[in-house]
């Protein structure tokens, strides 16, 4: 934990005096700052006396302002500070709407100090990688701006920064999560074979590419108990777990150089025959590059250890794939995939 995690000031909104102060003892035991509120509306005149928190923890229901009001009136002129619900509601998706409106987690009364804690500290770890990406992305976009300008004159220097904010982003969600990080690299390195044999241009294996790699980018947004948890997500989790789609579209949309692998990033997993999400996409309206990530993201996890099964062969793979042709994949980037010499997956899982 940082210096500043250890010294943050948390204000406490909670309408039940006893809850409130035995949040603020636990927490200020802990070492943190702790200011309290009885309701939304006491919250709000807090927050405009200027002081400033880097989280703020809140009762769901509460009189004047409930716990949902007070994240739609905080959640965009408070973008630094962090929000975490917390409720004795046994109704998950009343709290995980809290999640998908902005709140970072959500805690469930009666709760253990070891759990309260745990939370904060991933709440405030993940208020620290939010805003360090933030000045790297500030920093980066900047940097290509400036060599944009000198594009006629300085075409390396353009695809250096293109890198740099491929590995900026990158390293943004190994942070979050190391192994979907690591699937990352070897979905990029699969599908840049594929495209390869299809014949792309070199240009066009270089979207399939950046695609590839920042497939998954989205999960920087997904709390982290859904997103490592080791079982099965419920309903309401999977709906969570799929916006991670969408949400990486949004973050790279209006980077000129990633706007086309945006598109890959939003559609991955669309289905070939309508069935996949978020758009419901079918055949030639998938994008050919999707079809392609499509193929490399199952070759790699089929042939990954995963916390509910041991990784299959690459034989067991193709012969998964194959059987999906039609279905989930392009009939025609599977002949592709099954033509291919089948030592190639090993190697590049080496190298990946």
């Amino acid at each position: 934990m940082s210096d500043s995690e250890k010294a943050a000031r948390i204000l406490i909104v909670n309408d039940q005096e006893a809850i409130r102060e035995l949040i603020a003892s636990m927490l200020t035991s802990a070492g943190y700052q702790c200011v309290t509120a009885a309701d939304g509306l006491k919250a709000l005149a807090v927050l405009d006396s200027g002081q400033e928190f880097e989280l703020l923890l809140s009762n769901l229901t509460m009189p004047n302002l409930d716990g949902m009001g007070l994240l739609e009136r905080t959640h965009k002129r408070f973008p630094d500070m962090t929000f975490v619900m917390e409720s004795a509601v046994q109704d998950v998706s009343v709290l995980l709407a809290a999640v998908r409106n902005g709140a970072y987690d959500y805690l469930q009364v009666p709760f253990r100090s070891e759990t309260l804690l745990t939370l904060v500290r991933g709440a405030l770890k993940h208020r620290r990688l939010k805003l360090e990406n933030r000045g790297y992305q500030a920093d980066l976009q900047s940097l290509v701006a400036d060599r944009t300008e000198r594009l006629t004159r300085s075409t390396v220097d353009l695809a250096r920064s293109h890198d740099m904010t491929l590995e900026g982003l990158g390293a943004a969600l190994e942070m979050k999560d190391g192994e979907t990080g690591r699937h990352s690299r070897r979905v990029t390195a699969f599908a840049i074979a594929m495209a390869r044999a299809m014949g792309l241009s070199v240009d066009r294996i270089a979207v399939v590419a950046r695609g590839a790699f920042l497939h998954d980018i989205g999960k920087i947004s997904i709390p982290e108990r859904i997103l490592l948890k080791p079982g099965s997500l419920t309903p309401d989790e999977m709906v969570v777990m799929r916006e991670h789609c969408s949400q990486g579209f949004e973050m790279l949309k209006k980077i000129p150089f990633l706007a086309e692998p945006a598109e890959i990033v939003f559609s991955h997993h669309e289905h070939f025959d309508g069935s996949g999400y978020p758009r419901g996409l079918r055949g030639d309206g998938i994008p050919l590059g999707t079809r392609l990530v499509a193929v490399a993201n199952t070759m790699d996890a089929i042939t990954s250890d995963r916390p509910y099964r041991a990784a299959q062969s690459v034989p067991a793979a193709l012969g998964e794939i194959r059987l999906w042709a039609g279905r989930q994949f392009d009939p025609e980037v599977v002949e592709l995939c099954l033509a291919m010499d089948p030592n190639i997956w090993t190697d590049l899982r080496k190298n990946g």
